[in-house]
């Protein structure tokens, strides 16, 4: 057993009632490299949802640690996912639900999960889109590299509808502020530290616009892209709540009249492709620095995102394509290399899991399961389902087997995700599956926090940032 796990496990042995945050000698214990990246889909080579995707450095960081093949956002848009993430209060208690809302009018200062590390002795060291449109509370960091006071990655880049029409392409990979957030990152991971670090790397593509240079669109000639699997009729079964959330006439109709859905796809995953450039950046530097072997790294994509699946485009929506994305482990004498988790669980887990690896006492306002025992043990029994919030009252339940979507006015839909993994027949009305939706629904929240602010509708509901 390697020295550091020894001395944490014996440091959470001991604080099992401790009323406080409490931390084990600095030496002893791990630091984190916190990689979160914006609209990063399921479309990257471990889940095997989309061939066509070119993700080799996820792909290694996969290898170097346990993927989660079936992970979920607590909420299908930027805002209310990460503010949840980072708190670890879910939208229904919160009440953060919207892109336009302020999430620090919701949640105070002093509950995120930077602040648990920097109390607990821990530099913790940001830059990038960590929360929503790059806000942050100060206190919450050691220090936190502010990309636009930097003038840098300031190049052209289009609007925000890029993958609506053609974006230039004559930008060089420093043209991009995501180049300059890893440069900090890599310039932290070869320093000596006199403290344990939290170091998250918040990378802003794939999010719109999908304006990347020109040497990743080549990687995808136009000529060989394909459409993800779609049903013309997809939308017949749905119930009125969920065809309002797709709103097909926003993107879909569109993009159909001007022929633009290859282009799309070829925009997408080419800033995949470059995001992945960035990561496989940050792990050359982790290999090369002192820290490679008493760093935990976990990877972790705010939601998913819609390509035409049920005639529907962006995040904002409670179906898999919104709902699920990337989540890779890498502990140090805890997780195995090149394993695949099928268990169901929700990026609520981050933060306890992370206290649990890094010895420091849970704070009590934290909910979401600590999944260490998936870590030691891909196929270790596991009961809790995701949970993921889309405004006031709407909720998708997501078991390895089933996703159960219930709306504020009662409308439901159920998939069975083995038998049908693109959601083209809703069993909500069957009542052999009765059993299935009670059992699901005991995992909605029992209280809904209203809505203190009035948001856009969903078809204006776009990221800013």
């Amino acid at each position: 057993m390697r020295p550091w796990l020894f001395s944490l496990l014996l440091a959470c042995t001991a604080w099992t009632n401790a009323p406080t945050i409490h931390a084990v000698d600095s030496a002893a214990r791990p630091n984190v490299l916190f990689i979160a990246i914006d609209d990063l889909n399921h479309w990257v080579g471990y889940t095997g949802r989309n061939k066509q995707a070119q993700t080799p450095n996820i792909d290694r960081l996969s290898r170097m640690g346990v993927s989660f093949t079936n992970a979920h956002c607590a909420s299908p848009l930027c805002n209310p996912s990460r503010a949840a993430l980072m708190s670890g209060i879910r939208p229904s208690t919160s009440g953060c639900y919207q892109n336009d809302q302020d999430w620090k009018a919701l949640i105070p200062e002093g509950k995120g999960l930077s602040h648990t590390f920097k109390q607990a002795g821990y530099s913790a060291l940001g830059a990038g889109k960590i929360y929503h449109s790059n806000t942050y509370y100060p206190a919450e960091w050691t220090d936190y590299f502010n990309e636009k006071a930097t003038g840098k990655g300031s190049g052209p880049i289009g609007k925000d509808d890029g993958f609506k029409q053609p974006m230039p392409h004559n930008l060089k990979d420093t043209d991009i502020s995501d180049w300059h957030i890893a440069d900090y990152c890599i310039e932290q991971l070869g320093k000596a530290h006199d403290k344990p670090f939290f170091l998250a790397c918040g990378l802003h593509k794939p999010h719109l616009p999908w304006v990347v240079p020109k040497k990743y669109y080549d990687q995808f000639p136009l000529a060989t892209i394909e459409l993800p699997p779609y049903l013309e009729n997809d939308l017949d079964d749905v119930p009125p709540s969920g065809v309002k959330m797709a709103n097909p006439k926003q993107d879909h109709e569109f993009i159909l009249a001007n022929d633009r859905w290859k282009l799309a796809i070829q925009s997408y995953l080419a800033s995949c492709a470059y995001t992945d450039m960035n990561v496989g950046r940050l792990l050359d530097a982790l290999e090369k620095s002192p820290h490679k072997n008493n760093t935990i790294i976990v990877l972790w994509g705010d939601h998913g995102w819609h390509l035409g699946e049920k005639h529907h485009w962006r995040k904002f929506s409670l179906w898999e394509e919104s709902t699920r994305a990337p989540l890779i482990w890498v502990a140090p004498g805890i997780s195995t290399p090149n394993t695949i988790c099928a268990r169901s669980v929700d990026f609520m887990s981050i933060y306890p899991t992370l206290c649990a690896l890094a010895g420091i006492q849970k704070p009590a306002h934290v909910v979401g399961e600590n999944i260490t025992p998936l870590l030691r043990d891909s196929k270790a029994p596991w009961s809790t389902p995701a949970l993921c919030t889309f405004g006031y009252q709407n909720h998708a339940v997501r078991s390895e087997q089933w996703r159960f979507i219930r709306y504020a006015n009662g409308e439901e839909e159920l998939y069975d995700e083995i038998a049908d993994p693109y959601e083209w027949t809703n069993l909500a009305n069957k009542p052999e599956h009765a059993a299935i939706k009670a059992e699901l629904s005991r995992f909605f929240p029992m209280k809904n926090k209203p809505q203190v602010k009035s948001a856009k509708e969903v078809k204006g509901n776009k990221d800013d940032n």
